[in-house]
């Protein structure tokens, strides 16, 4: 028994005002056949030598009883379906709506009442995969307030956007995990796809960029990380890069593209569909050092204005690409040789 604090109160089991102890006793009992051990708390009158407990204690303990049934049988807790509803700002009865539950379900389920596992699975979908809540709320449009539609439904695709870029970026760092024992083909730089993120966002975002089309800015991601190595002996970025027809491309340039806050526009041609990078809203580039940044000045002023044509001309002219047989990675060695200073 370990005691909390002692308070001066009425003692339910004296009928007295005296100094009463708030207690903690680690308790062990049966539940639905399985055995739960929990911490209960009591009352304790030392004039009677008995503990008591009072009507919140009652059920504050009943709760943990059940939380700890809920874990031994891998259920969520309480505090956990709490969470799970507090993440989408979503209430007990909307939530209901949504998984077509009795109004009372998950206000029971956030008590006293231990879920069935077919509920409890349903809940944990929805805690990781935004785009079925999303699926839900779609479904369930017309039974709730606009209002909270709208709000739900905001929050959601934050959630499924910041998984998507979660998984984009495991699905990028999983190719460059090959390239862990080379560090000489990345630049002397681990991969730092908030870096690449914020430089694609500069180039869009400079006055004197135009024509930034997804080829354009392979190039310049290649020239901005081969300048810095150039200079100071290592990339900015961490890319690895392979000579293909145009020029350098990062390994999975395809992905990179997809990050959020990196937008772009589609426009389909005749021989193809390609990417136009459009300026964002957001001027903050907490990722990129003074040093990162006059690079990238340096090259905005050598290619910002050029088309894709010219730049690919200039990559194939670099001592670089020259060097590196065909689909081979372009060692940031030849770098020392770029004819940009």
């Amino acid at each position: 028994m370990d005691t909390i604090q002692t308070v001066n109160r009425l003692c339910e089991c004296c009928m007295e005002e005296h100094a009463v102890q708030h207690v903690v006793i680690h308790e062990n009992t049966q539940f639905r056949r399985v055995s739960v051990s929990y911490d209960a708390h009591y009352f304790y009158c030392d004039r009677a030598d008995e503990l008591y407990a009072d009507e919140e204690m009652i059920s504050r303990n009943d709760i943990a009883m059940k939380n700890e049934y809920r874990k031994t049988c891998g259920l969520l807790t309480a505090d956990e379906i709490i969470g799970i509803r507090e993440k989408y700002k979503i209430s007990q009865q909307d939530l209901c709506r949504l998984l077509g539950w009795g109004d009372k379900t998950i206000t029971r389920y956030e008590g006293h009442q231990v879920q069935d596992k077919a509920h409890d699975d349903i809940l944990r979908k929805i805690d990781h995969d935004p785009k079925w809540f999303l699926d839900l709320l779609e479904n369930a449009q017309a039974i709730l307030p606009e209002r909270a539609y709208c709000k739900y439904q905001k929050i959601a695709r934050e959630r499924y956007e910041h998984l998507q870029e979660l998984y984009l970026k495991q699905a990028i760092l999983s190719r460059y995990a090959r390239y862990m024992d080379r560090p000489e083909l990345s630049g002397y730089r681990e991969l730092n796809l908030n870096i690449v993120k914020d430089i694609i966002r500069y180039f869009a975002n400079a006055k004197n960029m135009m024509y930034l089309y997804k080829v354009k800015l392979m190039k310049l991601l290649w020239y901005s990380d081969a300048l810095s190595f150039k200079r100071f002996g290592h990339s900015i970025t961490g890319l690895v890069y392979q000579a293909l027809p145009m020029g350098a491309v990062p390994i999975g340039y395809d992905t990179i593209i997809e990050f959020s806050g990196v937008p772009y526009e589609e426009h389909e041609y005749d021989n193809g569909t390609a990417y136009e990078f459009l300026p964002t809203s957001n001027k903050e580039y907490t990722s990129l050092s003074t040093e990162d940044m006059d690079i990238l000045e340096t090259i905005i002023a050598c290619f910002g204005t050029s088309k894709k044509n010219d730049i690919v001309e200039a990559m194939h002219e670099e001592e670089a690409y020259k060097k590196t047989a065909p689909k081979d990675i372009i060692l940031f060695q030849h770098a020392k040789n770029l004819s940009i200073t």
